[in-house]
Parts: C-alpha cells; sequence; structure tokens
C-alpha cells in the first residue's frame, strides 16, 4: 500500500511557476510508475504527465507540453511537478498517482490533491 501526499499548491498570477511536490510512504517509489491528473470544476479529470519508473520516459498531455515537467526522485521517494508560464486554464485540484505497468486507472494509489489556482 503506497500513501501519497501533494505539496506545493497556491494562488499563482498567469505567466508565473509552481513546483508541486508528490511525497510517498508505505512502499518503495521506485516500483511504480507515476502520474500527475488535475481536474477542473465541472470538467472530468485528466492525465497531466507520466514518468517510468526509472525517469527515463516521460509523456505530457498536448496543452502542457514545453511548460510543465515530470521528474522524481527515488531516494527521497518523491515526484515532482514543475509548472512554468501558467495559464488561467491549468487551474485546478492536481493530484499524484502510483501504479504498476499493466495497471488501470481505477487501481492506482491516489493523493488528495492539491489546488492550483491562476488568477491575476
Amino acid at each position: 500500500q503506497v500513501q501519497l501526499v501533494e505539496f506545493g499548491g497556491g494562488l499563482v498570477q498567469p505567466g508565473g511557476s509552481l513546483r508541486l511536490s508528490c511525497a510517498a510512504s508505505g512502499a518503495p517509489l521506485s516500483r511504480y510508475e507515476m502520474y500527475w491528473w488535475r481536474q477542473a470544476p465541472g470538467k472530468e479529470r485528466e492525465l497531466v504527465a507520466h514518468i517510468t519508473e526509472t525517469g527515463g520516459s516521460t509523456q505530457y498531455e498536448d496543452s502542457v507540453k514545453d511548460r510543465f515537467t515530470i521528474s522524481r526522485d527515488n531516494v527521497k521517494n518523491t515526484v515532482y511537478l514543475q509548472m512554468n508560464s501558467l495559464k488561467p486554464e491549468d487551474t485546478a485540484v492536481y493530484y499524484c498517482a502510483a501504479g504498476l505497468t499493466g495497471w488501470e486507472r481505477d487501481m492506482f494509489y491516489w493523493g488528495k490533491g492539491t489546488l492550483v489556482t491562476v488568477s491575476s
């Protein structure tokens, strides 16, 4: 069982930056593929970024490519999401999730989320 806690959300102006962290406990994070998802008010939860177990491969949702960077530190059992050039449409609750290769979404371990608000 993996417990995940997200940190780093808050209010930021358009064009600003935030760095989200996701701290894991209960199991070595190195076993898991890691994901950042987000859910805006009234919208479905969407996948923002994904990183493989060793960090060797990453993927991004089209609207965040070249602005967001996912990374991980398996020694610290932590995953990060660096968000630059933030836009109002990035406003959402951001969740990290962990899954073994081949798992479906409903099998993932989830954090409780951290709110990011982009507004002037």
